[in-house]
């Protein structure tokens, strides 16, 4: 089967997007999946996108991580999912979809799309790092010097440690760098490395710096090494709600591929 895809990228965090709204592909097939966004054999992303139909809302969004296995929320991925959908005529310039998470709604102002992520609970407080799950998991800790962490080193070594295990957690590192601007670099699970943002990541890094007082903000900046993204966020007790990512989302091209 010839497979006709998008790629989009949202602050250098890319993705195989496409239209399956007819159910052509198999979501079992790992390998190919990972084949897809191999970037030597395939087309290569960050992970693979679904746009399927759903009865309640614009659309559904269906991710796998770049090793093909299917996995938690993907902010960026959300985000540039709405852009697709944009793109395809299904959305103007709000709309909702259904994720592995819950339902999503989103506005659009030229290329920035603001995501609507789920209320968080709880940010937990360590010796030595935080905790919290804004749709996937992340482990969030300071760096002094963040251009000069060995990202893929200690990322991996957190991401497989205690209590994490096999399931494990994304990683992120933060450099304070104004009262709301923070630097963050991101280890993922599922591409094991560092990518160049992470939705969730600097989602989950935004809320832990405001529990941890390390900003009053709630409209906060995060610098990451394919650009900029910002959250806004109120606070709701010991959690937070009315939480939004906010970024650009950019198509990047289409082609076709033997599936």
């Amino acid at each position: 089967m010839q497979l006709t895809f998008h790629k989009y990228q949202g602050t250098g965090n890319d993705f195989v997007v496409i239209d399956d709204r007819a159910l052509h592909l198999d979501q079992n097939d790992a390998k190919r999946i990972a084949q897809l966004c191999d970037r030597r054999f395939g087309i290569g992303a960050d992970g693979l996108i679904l746009l399927q139909n759903d009865d309640e809302v614009d659309f559904k969004m269906v991710y796998f991580n770049a090793d093909g296995q299917p996995s938690s929320m993907c902010g960026n991925g959300g985000r540039c999912i709405v852009a697709f959908a944009r793109d395809l005529g299904l959305i103007s310039n709000t709309g909702s979809f259904r994720a592995v998470d819950g339902l999503h709604t989103a506005s659009i102002a030229g290329d920035l799309v603001a995501l609507a992520m789920n209320p968080v609970t709880k940010v937990e407080t360590h010796a030595d790092h935080f905790f919290t799950d804004t749709g996937s998991p992340h482990h969030v800790t300071m760096a002094e010097n963040l251009s000069a962490v060995d990202v893929f080193k200690e990322g991996r070594k957190i991401r497989y440690g205690a209590p994490y295990g096999e399931a494990g957690s994304n990683v992120n590192f933060v450099e304070k760098r104004g009262e709301d601007t923070f630097g963050v670099r991101t280890y993922e699970r599922g591409v094991e490395g560092e990518t160049l943002s992470c939705g969730t990541g600097v989602t989950a890094v935004a809320l832990a710096m405001h529990a941890s007082g390390r900003t009053n903000a709630q409209d906060v900046s995060l610098e990451t090494p394919g650009g900029e993204l910002r959250v806004r966020f109120e606070v709701n007790g010991l959690g937070y709600k009315n939480i939004e990512l906010i970024g650009p989302a950019q198509f990047v091209f289409k082609g076709s591929i033997q599936w």
